[in-house]
């Protein structure tokens, strides 16, 4: 295959289609579901939980996986600008989940309900803690200029690897989430398969072909994005003149 920016990516665009089209209905399968089965969005009473699954959906799942696939997306686009529009996915995905979680709590608190005894709540709170990590080191190794190309060299496989298993951990989180809701909810007719339970499994199924499809297109090795030719050669004369390194693509 070419190794220019202008690569032939074969047939990447159309997975990256296919990976949108099966988060916007995830989406709007969960709108769907909260709206017509569970009486729809409010920042107060029992609708407040309603707002933490669609928050989790959109910021942790959807949010995540697209800026994971940036720079699949953006191939001809400045490094600076794709490894912004990565991050800022990123903080929007992170502000999205906390206004999700909070809003659980709040709820919990209201109601009654006890805070973190299931495995969907531990789940959870261990992606959202290890999501924040993340996202921090992530800054720093590869935002912040004094970071060395080999500390950034070091770090990268790291990196991408905790990426896409945090969108993997995630998506499991959700999972566990809908089939708690569904056994609280309609704990009696669950097993008879009502719309509202088929509504929901349909949506856990879209859920996980989301991740499938975003896996899928992130371990193509073939499909990277390749340094441009002045980001090469700027990188190559820079760690040259300072450390006398290869350099690596952050």
């Amino acid at each position: 295959m070419d190794d220019s920016p202008h690569q032939n990516t074969g047939w990447m665009p159309y997975w990256i289609a296919l990976s949108q089209i099966l988060g916007v209905a995830a989406l709007a399968v969960t709108g769907t579901w909260l709206s017509h089965y569970r009486g729809g969005f409010a920042w107060s009473g029992n609708l407040q939980f309603n707002v933490h699954p669609l928050c989790m959906v959109l910021g942790m799942v959807f949010l995540c996986g697209d800026a994971l696939l940036v720079y699949r997306v953006f191939r001809n686009e400045t490094k600076k600008a794709t490894k912004i529009l990565h991050g800022v996915l990123h903080i929007l995905a992170l502000i999205i989940s906390l206004v999700g979680i909070i809003a659980v709590f709040q709820f919990h608190k209201s109601s009654g309900i006890p805070d973190m005894y299931s495995l969907h709540s531990w789940c959870g709170m261990a992606t959202f803690v290890f999501y924040i990590l993340q996202w921090i080191l992530g800054f720093v190794m590869f935002f912040v200029p004094e970071v060395g190309f080999t500390y950034k060299a070091k770090f990268k496989p790291m990196h991408v690897f905790v990426g896409l298993s945090l969108l993997v951990c995630a998506i499991a989180t959700c999972l566990l989430g809908l089939t708690e809701k569904l056994l609280f909810s309609i704990p009696k007719d669950y097993s008879k398969m009502p719309p509202e339970g088929i509504l929901a499994n349909t949506l856990g199924l879209l859920l996980v072909a989301f991740g499938i499809v975003v896996g899928y297109i992130l371990t193509r090795d073939e499909w990277r994005r390749q340094p441009l030719p002045e980001e090469q050669a700027l990188s190559i004369d820079f760690k040259t003149l300072t450390e006398g390194e290869s350099p690596c693509e952050p």
